[in-house]
Order: structure tokens, then C-alpha cells, then sequence
């Protein structure tokens, strides 16, 4: 239902090495895998930004041009299913924050602010012109409001995908998490055998480089993505830093929006809500007990209050997708960016 209203010695890296065989030995022929991903399995243009270099991806062509920014712990494959179908009528750009993914490590901190200043940069030395239409994931969604409040010229419309109200109960600064984090970071940088994720009944184990996105392997990619994917996690110490920095600045992030929120005019706006915020998957066996349910509902209502950044916003809700829209259901997301697109133009 969708409906509206007006985001690791020797014998440790062969014992990682076939982890992963057997882990992606399940994942061979999987008809579900995104066609075409693997321009996600190599760089597409390194472009300097703001003492960094960003990795980007850009498909298609046409004006305005549609930026997407990934959930913390993602980078550009979120993207796999929407931006070969927004490239179809327009320029789509997919983008690896800075240490993640193949861009290069930035200066630290990693606020949002820096992020948002890091993809204009980018963008310009691409030739890239604006103004964007801006997407965003989860996290993402703090940088492209950012990104919108800095820049505010440069952005035509908005779409903001299950995207974060830092609110109690969001993983805001999260010291146990940053402390799990630091952990696994310091165990890649030293080559030794990583710290296992927890146990899950009837399922293989997993070490903490599979933490990435919604749990690596994801089921959506191909097995030669899927494996690329897991080689970063297992070995690019960035990765590990600029998450840890990213968590640790995410409360002065809220703060910073809310301090310097202003009104975008009439550029359109779409807020997509499903009910699952900081849920990966569905279990429909297991319906949401009453305190998930209400921090469910505080999410929405938080993210209702973007729509007064626009006299031209919606929210949308699906019951069919975990927070990974851009997985679960992929056209939702396409439909909400093709109605920015038409009415920014």
C-alpha cells in the first residue's frame, strides 16, 4: 500500500577468503541481482573536492542532473535499482562519500556540512552543472539538507528517502556502536582475524566487515559485486574512520540543520515514510510490539515537519519496504524523483 499527505597474518586472510567463497557461493545466479551493477565494482571518475578526491558515477544525460547520497555504513551501490531507471531521462549521479567506497580519505571531521561543501566541489570540478535535484538515504538525507541550506541555488527539488530526524532512538553518536566500530577498524588495520557479528540462529557466521549496508552479502547484487564489495570492508581502514567520525558528528549535525533551516521556496519536495525506520527487512511474522510502533510514528511526524521547507512538498507512505527503499521497493523511489524532476522543470 502506498499513500501521501500534503537511510582483518596470512591464515587470517585465507580464512577470510573463504568466508567470503562460501558466503557468495549461495549467491551465484541469483535472478534478483541488479543488472548492469558492476560499474559499482571499480571507480567511474575521481574528482577533486575540497582537499579529497570523490569517487562518482553518472549515467544518463539531461537536465536537472539527480545527486544521490547513500546511508551511513553505504556507499554508491544502494543505488543499483534506481539509478539506471532515472538515467533513462536524466543525468543521475551516484557519488562514495569521502574514505568510503574507492574515494579517497577527507579531512576529518566528517559533518555533513563538510560533506555537502565536499559534492558542490566535486560537482563543479566534474562540470557538472546545477541546480540538482538531491536524494537522499537514510543519513544521506542530513548531507542533501545540508546541501540544500548551504547551497540553496544550486538545488531544484528534494527527495529524502526514509531519511534521518535525529530523535531519541536513532543511532545518533551511538558510543557502543562507534566503540564496535573501532574494534573491527583496528583489527583490518592489523591484519587480524576480524570480530564476529552476532550469532544468528540457522545462518552462517559473519565477521564485523559484513556490517556494511544492510549485512554483506546483500542479495540484490551479483556475486562479483558482492565480493569486491566485501574485499573493501576487509581491507580500507578509511572506511572504518569515516564511519566512526560520521556517527560520532551526527548530533551536531541535527543541530547545525536546525539552527540554519530555511525556507527552500517553492522547489519541490518529497518525503518517502515506511513505517520501518532503522528496521533492514521485514518480518512480516513478527509485527512491531507497541513502543516500536510509537517510535515508528514519532519518526514520521519528524519527518512531516520537512514539508514546511516548501510550499511544493509531500509525504509519501509505503507498508511494503524496510527503510532500504531503494532495495524493497525501487520504483517508489524512482516515482517520487520523476515527479521532482517534472515539476522542477
Amino acid at each position: 500500500m502506498i499513500s501521501s499527505v500534503s537511510g582483518e597474518s596470512a591464515a587470517a586472510a585465507r580464512a577470510a577468503a573463504c568466508l567470503l567463497s562460501c558466503l557468495l557461493l549461495g549467491l551465484q545466479g541469483t535472478a534478483s541481482a541488479a543488472p548492469g551493477d558492476e560499474i559499482y565494482m571499480r571507480p567511474g571518475e575521481l574528482v577533486a573536492a575540497g582537499g579529497t578526491r570523490l569517487n562518482l558515477y553518472c549515467t544518463g544525460s539531461g537536465s536537472p542532473t539527480v545527486v544521490f547520497d547513500s546511508g551511513w555504513e553505504d556507499w554508491a551501490p544502494v543505488w543499483t535499482l534506481v539509478q539506471p531507471e532515472v538515467a533513462k531521462w536524466t543525468r543521475a549521479c551516484s557519488y562514495d562519500r569521502a574514505g568510503a567506497g574507492f574515494s579517497a580519505p577527507g579531512p576529518m571531521p566528517r559533518t555533513s556540512m563538510r560533506i555537502a561543501d565536499e559534492l558542490n566541489d566535486a560537482l563543479h570540478h566534474a562540470g557538472i552543472a546545477g541546480p540538482y535535484i538531491l536524494v537522499g538515504h537514510a543519513f544521506g538525507g542530513d548531507n542533501v539538507r545540508a546541501f540544500a541550506q548551504r547551497h540553496t541555488a544550486e538545488v531544484a527539488g528534494l527527495v529524502l528517502v526514509e531519511a534521518d530526524v535525529g530523535i531519541p532512538g536513532e543511532r545518533q553518536g551511538d558510543a557502543r556502536r562507534i566503540a564496535e566500530l573501532r574494534e573491527c577498524r583496528a583489527a583490518v588495520a592489523a591484519k587480524k582475524p576480524l570480530p564476529p557479528l552476532p550469532a544468528r540462529p540457522g545462518r552462517p557466521p559473519r565477521d564485523c566487515a559484513q556490517q556494511f549496508f544492510r549485512g554483506l552479502p546483500e542479495a540484490t547484487w551479483s556475486a562479483k559485486l558482492n565480493a569486491k564489495l566485501l574485499e573493501l570492508a576487509h581491507t580500507r581502514v578509511a572506511l572504518y574512520d569515516t564511519y566512526i567520525s560520521e556517527m560520532e558528528q551526527m548530533p551536531q549535525d541535527e543541530a547545525y540543520l536546525r539552527r540554519h533551516r530555511h525556507s527552500l521556496g517553492s522547489r519541490p519536495i518529497r518525503v518517502l515514510s515506511t513505517g520501518y525506520h532503522g528496521i533492514h527487512a521485514i518480518d512480516r511474522a513478527h509485527p512491531l510490539d507497541p513502543q516500536q510502533r510509537r517510535f515508528e510514528e514519532q519518526v514520521a511526524r519528524a519527518q512531516a515537519e520537512w514539508l514546511e521547507l516548501s510550499s511544493n512538498s509531500k509525504q509519501l507512505f509505503t507498508d511494503r519496504s524496510s527503510e532500504y527503499i531503494p532495495f524493497d521497493q525501487p520504483d517508489f523511489v524512482v516515482a517520487a524523483i520523476r515527479e521532482v524532476y517534472s515539476q522542477s522543470r
